[in-house]
């Protein structure tokens, strides 16, 4: 008898949803949350396709982590508290030793972000991950795009590039030492959403954005919402031992500015605001627009899905 949608939502799934904030979670028509007083609710969505955002071939449990860490991303960016998330997961077919893997991997998000499966769905076709994710916010503050004035300081968390370094390993771009391919595979498969990052800025930064699509891109959004210009110093990009071994500068600086997938946090301090632990100041804020660089030719803009 084939395997019903139910019975793979109960026997994969249900285990996944409970949580602090959850009062009703898989199982019925809707979940029921609950926020504390003087909360707000903080939401995002993000799709993964495959061929498109993951290669056929990664590995189930990467894949379900993966798609969390991206959509948890956004509630970072915001330094919202996770409370939640749903799934939707078209499969071609009831594969049972993937979705039991996938699963796996939605676990370790799970219980790694605090962000407790509450609902779904399952349906036939192309392999299509959507999750939605759910968050809390103080009343009257969130981190947005908007808000970066001239005088301050642009920063960015950990290392940049080192996802683009790795799917250029994966398509045969390059051949790295196997130490450095372990690294920089580990930080596209299993990216780590900033969420304890975002919480810290909040009240501090005065504006934040992950990036996802390339830091020239992503801080772009930042200077045309604020209304402002960043000044990038390529050479302040903080880029991991692992990324440097590469033996051409500017491809690096390519992967680092244009690559996109590393889902760290670009935000900006006002003066005399200290950063977090990790963080790295790359720039400054002036008067003006756009995003600038020093770097003559044609620079990259980022990922996008229509160009």
């Amino acid at each position: 008898m084939p395997t019903s949608e139910f019975d793979l939502i109960y026997r994969y799934f249900s285990s996944l949803g409970a949580g602090p904030a959850v009062d009703l979670s898989v199982g019925d028509d809707c979940a029921i949350l609950r926020l504390q007083p003087g909360e707000r609710l903080a939401t995002s969505v993000d799709t993964m396709v495959e061929g498109v955002h993951f290669t056929g071939d990664m590995f189930p449990e990467d894949t379900g982590f993966r798609a969390v860490s991206v959509a948890a991303s956004d509630l970072a960016a915001m330094g919202a508290r996770p409370i939640g998330m749903t799934v939707a997961l078209t499969l071609p077919e009831a594969d049972e030793f993937w979705i039991n893997a996938f699963s796996q991997g939605l676990a370790q998000a799970v219980s790694g972000y605090r962000l407790p499966l509450v609902g779904g769905d399952t349906t036939r076709g192309p392999l299509t991950i959507t999750v939605q994710v759910l968050g809390a916010l103080p009343a009257g503050l969130a981190l947005r795009r908007e808000g970066a004035r001239p005088g301050d300081a642009v920063y960015v968390s950990g290392t940049l590039g080192d996802a683009a370094a790795a799917l250029a390993f994966l398509q045969d771009q390059w051949q790295p030492e196997p130490e450095a391919a372990e690294y920089l595979l580990q930080r596209y498969h299993r990216p780590q959403a900033r969420i304890d990052l975002g919480q810290q800025l909040l009240g501090k930064a005065t504006s934040a954005i992950d990036i996802s699509d390339g830091l020239l891109a992503d801080a772009g959004h930042i200077a045309a919402a604020s209304g402002v210009a960043l000044h990038i110093d390529p050479d302040a990009i903080p880029l991991s031992t692992a990324l440097q071994s590469h033996a051409e500068r500017d491809t690096i600086l390519h992967w680092a500015l244009a690559g996109g997938d590393d889902y760290e946090l670009c935000f900006t301090l006002p003066p005399g605001e200290p950063a977090p632990t990790g963080c790295s100041r790359i720039g400054q804020v002036q008067a003006g627009q756009g995003v600038h660089t020093g770097l003559g030719g044609d620079l990259p803009t980022g990922f996008q899905h229509f160009s």
